[in-house]
């Protein structure tokens, strides 16, 4: 594919000087960071049991990118080794194993990437054959993350102005630009014209001494919602479905409703970004007699972390817990 974006700098020994018209940056350690928050956390569940990519073991590599005539040029080359650990619904049975990425490159496209899944000795087929279709491709998805967001988020403001393009009004579309902001892992928003805001991905555990059954029913049910939230709520519980809660302050959509397992939504908070959405996955896993809530959100602007942090764990888990206990089981309020 010719000459990598880093390489003519490489083969020269001694300081060199970029031409004043070209850029460029080291992506090295942004995208180990990158890669560790999208990869790290990816979940995948079915009837046999569930997945989880637990640790990033090794990244080794590099990335950059440089931006000439206000062009962007992009170079990484990565060898990625994960840890996941599986568990079998029906068993209990825990298993654990690796994920290799040996080349993901500019190369060869992310489809097209080799994605090796090892499992440790003993049984449990099941779980690495899990890993092997719906895991693999969770792994995709979040590399693409990690594409995009190469391109977009970390270049803020590399493109330099060239003779035919002056500086006014290179500065001017980028004035324009700044007030469009695009969702960041929305599927619908996608061909969206804008500009990413620099996001980060929050993942939360809370144990809740409820059934998983009550404890779904706690997030889909209307009144159960505005109970445990002490404001209105509009709750329409199905895929495309709508939701407002906290007389407003967060909203969204249903994308996906698996009954007592797993939600998937989109979601805002009235202060984001106009227009800016996360995207919110609960997952239902029961554990005697308790049930165990993994919260996975992409997609928060990094200004807005730990004010949605407190959100769930102040608005949504503690309250959920008062009212468990202050109500019994929800089954008795209707």
């Amino acid at each position: 594919m010719g000459i990598r974006a880093g390489s003519w700098r490489r083969g020269l020994t001694g300081p060199t000087e970029l031409p004043a018209n070209r850029t460029e940056r080291d992506a090295t350690n942004w995208s180990k960071g990158k890669l560790r928050e999208l990869l790290v956390g990816v979940m995948v569940e079915n009837e046999v049991g569930s997945c989880e990519i637990s640790d990033l073991k090794q990244v080794e590599g590099e990335a950059s990118c440089s931006s000439r005539k206000g062009k962007l040029i992009f170079f990484y080359e990565w060898n990625i080794k994960l840890s996941w650990k599986g568990t079998v619904k029906e068993s209990g049975a825990k298993h654990r194993g690796s994920v290799e990425i040996p080349h993901l490159s500019e190369e060869n496209e992310v489809d097209d990437t080799e994605i090796n899944v090892s499992k440790k000795k003993g049984d449990g087929d099941s779980l690495k054959d899990l890993m092997k279709t719906a895991g693999v491709d969770k792994v995709r998805e979040a590399l693409e993350d990690y594409l995009k967001a190469l391109k977009t988020e970390f270049t803020t403001g590399m493109i330099l102005p060239t003779k035919t393009t002056p500086t006014q009004e290179l500065t001017t579309k980028r004035k324009l630009t700044e007030h469009t902001f695009q969702d960041s892992v929305s599927p619908m928003a996608r061909d969206a014209v804008g500009v990413k805001i620099p996001t980060v991905t929050i993942h939360m555990r809370e144990i809740f001494d409820t059934s998983v059954e009550q404890l779904y029913r706690i997030f889909t049910t209307k009144d159960l919602v505005q109970k445990f939230s002490k404001s209105s709520a509009v709750i329409e519980a199905e895929k495309g479905g709508k939701f407002q809660m906290f007389d407003g302050n967060v909203t969204g959509e249903y994308l996906e409703l698996l009954s007592n397992k797993r939600i998937l939504m989109k979601w805002r908070c009235k202060s984001w970004p106009e227009e800016h959405y996360a995207t919110v996955a609960l997952n239902f896993v029961s554990v005697v007699g308790q049930t165990e809530l993994q919260l996975n959100c992409k997609g928060v602007p990094v200004c807005k972390e730990e004010s949605m942090r407190k959100c769930w764990e102040k608005q949504h888990f503690e309250e959920i817990k008062r009212f468990t206990v202050a109500f019994g089981n929800p089954e008795q309020l209707n």
